[in-house]
């Protein structure tokens, strides 16, 4: 099979996993229908692949249980996934690859940043688009939240929360990657009957990956500055 030429430009870029996933799903039979219409339902932050994660990085990622979750059967029994971290570790890229995953084993994805979503639904309510917005994270498969946590939520935010996770609990999977530790949850939600019922649908089934370490942008910036740097 002659090679095509956004496979050629990712392995130039050194992407080489991206490169493989888009010949994997080239060779699939039915590829004209799924083509990539999920991942641009799905709205990835980031361009990951799950070949393209780095495993030696020190943040202690653990290869055996991401070879799990990239397999998939989480989404299969309906639970969810927590990925917890300081800024810079990889989360979202980390989020992205599993989500591009699902994608690729013909999964409904949807990725949001929580900021974002807050303001979307806020939107919808005012258009009176909620319940339909509402409708639709209740149905996709895989419900990728990223950056929760960066400041307190409002009561109207933790009511839109929780009806989301009721719809969804039981139902679909949803992940959620945040630099603040799941025992200091309560407090950004606020009111504590509220903080109990999201969290007893989302925390007591999900996985976890606990990422440590130093931010990985800062290698990644010195390199590309001394690369960017002229012969001398």
């Amino acid at each position: 099979m002659l090679k095509h030429p956004t496979e050629e430009r990712l392995a130039a870029l050194g992407l080489t996993g991206m490169a493989k996933a888009l010949e994997e799903q080239r060779r699939q039979p039915d590829i004209a229908a799924l083509s990539f219409e999920c991942l641009r339902y799905a709205s990835l932050r980031q361009n990951a692949v799950i070949e393209d994660v780095d495993m030696k990085a020190p943040r202690g990622l653990d290869r055996s249980l991401f070879q799990n979750l990239a397999a998939g059967e989480w989404i299969e029994r309906h639970q969810n996934l927590l990925i917890i971290g300081k800024t810079g570790v990889g989360k979202s890229w980390i989020a992205c690859a599993l989500g591009h995953k699902a994608c690729r084993d013909n999964r409904s994805v949807i990725y949001h940043r929580v900021p974002r979503l807050f303001d979307a639904l806020a939107l919808a309510r005012g258009d009176g688009r909620l319940d339909r917005l509402l409708r639709s994270l209740a149905r996709v498969e895989l419900l990728i939240l990223d950056d929760w946590g960066l400041s307190p939520v409002t009561a109207e935010q933790r009511r839109d929360l929780l009806e989301i996770m009721e719809d969804r609990h039981g139902r679909g999977s949803t992940m959620i990657t945040s630099q603040l530790p799941v025992e200091h949850w309560h407090e950004i939600i606020g009111d504590p009957t509220i903080a109990d019922a999201i969290l007893d649908r989302l925390v007591h089934n999900a996985h976890r990956l606990n990422l440590k370490g130093e931010s990985l942008r800062k290698p990644a910036a010195k390199r590309q500055k001394l690369d960017a740097e002229p012969a001398k």
